[in-house]
Protein backbone atom coordinates (compact mmCIF):
# COMPACT_ATOMS: atom_id res chain seq x y z
CA UNK A 1 0.00 0.00 0.00
CA UNK A 2 1.48 3.24 -0.79
CA UNK A 3 0.80 6.81 0.82
CA UNK A 4 1.52 10.24 -0.21
CA UNK A 5 2.25 12.75 1.13
CA UNK A 6 0.82 16.03 1.04
CA UNK A 7 3.07 18.84 1.66
CA UNK A 8 1.07 21.43 2.99
CA UNK A 9 -0.64 22.78 6.05
CA UNK A 10 -4.27 21.72 6.82
CA UNK A 11 -6.98 23.32 9.11
CA UNK A 12 -10.29 21.47 10.91
CA UNK A 13 -12.61 24.20 11.18
CA UNK A 14 -16.25 24.85 11.83
CA UNK A 15 -17.75 27.51 9.75
CA UNK A 16 -20.81 30.10 10.12
CA UNK A 17 -22.14 28.84 6.51
CA UNK A 18 -20.01 27.82 3.37
CA UNK A 19 -20.72 31.18 1.21
CA UNK A 20 -16.94 31.97 2.44
CA UNK A 21 -14.99 28.77 1.38
CA UNK A 22 -13.72 28.51 -1.79
CA UNK A 23 -15.00 25.24 -3.17
CA UNK A 24 -12.42 25.20 -6.34
CA UNK A 25 -9.14 25.27 -4.41
CA UNK A 26 -7.04 22.21 -4.48
CA UNK A 27 -8.10 20.56 -1.17
CA UNK A 28 -11.46 21.34 0.23
CA UNK A 29 -13.45 18.99 2.50
CA UNK A 30 -16.84 20.09 3.45
CA UNK A 31 -19.56 18.13 6.08
CA UNK A 32 -22.99 19.49 6.96
CA UNK A 33 -25.04 17.74 10.06
CA UNK A 34 -27.67 18.85 11.73
CA UNK A 35 -25.39 20.20 14.54
CA UNK A 36 -22.57 21.57 12.39
CA UNK A 37 -20.57 22.95 9.07
CA UNK A 38 -17.63 21.44 9.22
CA UNK A 39 -14.46 22.20 6.80
CA UNK A 40 -11.25 20.88 6.62
CA UNK A 41 -9.10 23.11 4.16
CA UNK A 42 -5.58 24.47 3.48
CA UNK A 43 -4.57 26.59 6.35
CA UNK A 44 -4.09 29.54 3.99
CA UNK A 45 -7.72 29.45 2.90
CA UNK A 46 -9.57 28.80 5.98
CA UNK A 47 -12.43 31.47 5.37
CA UNK A 48 -13.06 34.77 7.79
CA UNK A 49 -16.50 33.18 9.05
CA UNK A 50 -14.42 30.10 10.80
CA UNK A 51 -16.39 30.04 14.14
CA UNK A 52 -13.76 27.45 15.83
CA UNK A 53 -10.10 25.90 14.17
CA UNK A 54 -7.66 23.80 14.92
CA UNK A 55 -4.54 24.30 12.73
CA UNK A 56 -1.22 22.73 12.68
CA UNK A 57 -2.38 19.36 10.61
CA UNK A 58 -0.39 17.62 8.06
CA UNK A 59 -1.23 14.78 5.43
CA UNK A 60 -0.96 11.83 3.27
CA UNK A 61 -3.43 10.42 0.79
CA UNK A 62 -3.59 5.96 0.31
CA UNK A 63 -3.20 6.12 -3.12
CA UNK A 64 -4.90 5.29 -5.79
CA UNK A 65 -9.08 4.33 -5.84
CA UNK A 66 -10.00 2.32 -3.23
CA UNK A 67 -13.02 -0.18 -3.96
CA UNK A 68 -15.22 -0.36 -1.66
CA UNK A 69 -15.58 -4.28 -1.30
CA UNK A 70 -11.50 -3.36 0.64
CA UNK A 71 -12.23 -4.04 3.80
CA UNK A 72 -9.58 -3.15 6.80
CA UNK A 73 -7.06 -0.38 5.04
CA UNK A 74 -7.83 2.78 7.49
CA UNK A 75 -8.06 0.09 10.40
CA UNK A 76 -4.10 -1.39 9.61
CA UNK A 77 -2.92 2.78 9.76
CA UNK A 78 -5.03 4.11 12.19
CA UNK A 79 -3.98 0.68 14.54
CA UNK A 80 -0.53 1.41 13.96
CA UNK A 81 -0.42 4.82 14.94
CA UNK A 82 -2.67 4.30 17.80
CA UNK A 83 -0.03 2.22 19.03
CA UNK A 84 2.46 4.89 18.63
CA UNK A 85 -0.04 7.41 20.41
CA UNK A 86 -0.37 9.36 17.09
CA UNK A 87 -3.79 10.64 16.65
CA UNK A 88 -5.22 11.21 13.36
CA UNK A 89 -8.45 13.21 11.62
CA UNK A 90 -9.27 11.05 8.16
CA UNK A 91 -11.34 12.66 5.56
CA UNK A 92 -12.69 9.89 3.09
CA UNK A 93 -13.63 11.04 -0.55
CA UNK A 94 -15.50 8.61 -3.32
CA UNK A 95 -12.15 7.29 -4.19
CA UNK A 96 -9.82 7.16 -1.72
CA UNK A 97 -9.11 8.32 2.25
CA UNK A 98 -7.07 11.02 3.42
CA UNK A 99 -5.38 10.14 7.19
CA UNK A 100 -4.24 13.60 9.04
CA UNK A 101 -2.21 14.33 11.98
CA UNK A 102 -0.79 16.97 13.95
CA UNK A 103 2.30 18.78 12.54
CA UNK A 104 4.52 17.61 15.37
CA UNK A 105 3.75 13.62 14.95
CA UNK A 106 3.60 13.88 11.14
CA UNK A 107 7.25 12.34 11.00
CA UNK A 108 6.77 9.94 13.27
CA UNK A 109 3.41 8.53 11.46
CA UNK A 110 5.61 8.71 8.17
CA UNK A 111 8.76 6.85 10.15
CA UNK A 112 6.54 4.00 11.94
CA UNK A 113 3.83 3.70 9.00
CA UNK A 114 7.07 3.02 6.51
CA UNK A 115 8.33 1.01 9.15
CA UNK A 116 5.38 -1.65 9.36
CA UNK A 117 5.81 -1.73 4.95
CA UNK A 118 3.68 1.14 3.83
CA UNK A 119 5.77 2.59 1.14
CA UNK A 120 5.81 6.43 1.38
CA UNK A 121 5.81 8.40 -1.50
CA UNK A 122 7.20 11.96 -1.45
Amino acid sequence: MELKKIDQDFSVCKVADYTLVDLNTAFCFVGKTDEENSLVCLTKDVPPNATERSDGWKAFRIQGILDFSLIGILSGISGILAENKIGIFVVSTFNTDYVLTKKEDYQKAVRVLGNAGYKIIE
